[in-house]
């Protein structure tokens, strides 16, 4: 299966953000890792702090029948546009985040993507991606 990883704003910097809330692992140290884990899948991995190059992304994961694991960061809390274009796009889509949002500020506690998402993985660190796999593994699975 195709399936892109599409990190939104900051999540360049886990590894040295914060790290007591993401870790120390950068993400680009991570994508061997579940590469290694899925070699049946065509993983591909996108990364940018500017919404509309993410929404020009989901749009061509859409033209590509590529699923999604999408960690908005930020814009998962503010974002209509990243919202209309998972519903567009028509392939499945997993939100991601390494924290636990729901433990975190109150204005994190709110996803305006995730009404149009599969589903949502939260608060596993980067593990989140691996659980996001295996969760767009076993929806392609049912679907056969």
């Amino acid at each position: 299966m195709k399936i892109a990883i599409v990190n939104g704003p900051n999540l360049n910097l886990v590894g040295t953000r914060e790290p007591g809330i993401y870790g120390h692992r950068s993400f680009e140290s991570y994508i061997p890792y579940l590469r290694s884990l899925f070699p049946e899948e065509d993983l591909v991995y996108f990364q940018s702090n500017v919404e509309g190059e993410l929404i020009n992304i989901l749009h061509a994961c859409g033209a590509e029948k590529r699923a999604v694991l999408l960690n908005a960061g930020g814009y998962s809390h503010t974002s209509v546009a990243l919202h209309d274009a998972i519903l567009a796009i028509g392939v499945p889509v997993v939100e991601i985040h390494i924290s636990n949002v729901a433990a975190r500020e109150d204005y994190r506690r709110t996803s305006l993507i995730g009404s149009a998402c599969s589903g949502c993985i939260a608060g596993f660190g980067l593990d989140s991606y691996r659980l996001g796999l295996m969760a767009l593994t076993w929806m392609e699975k049912v679907r056969k």
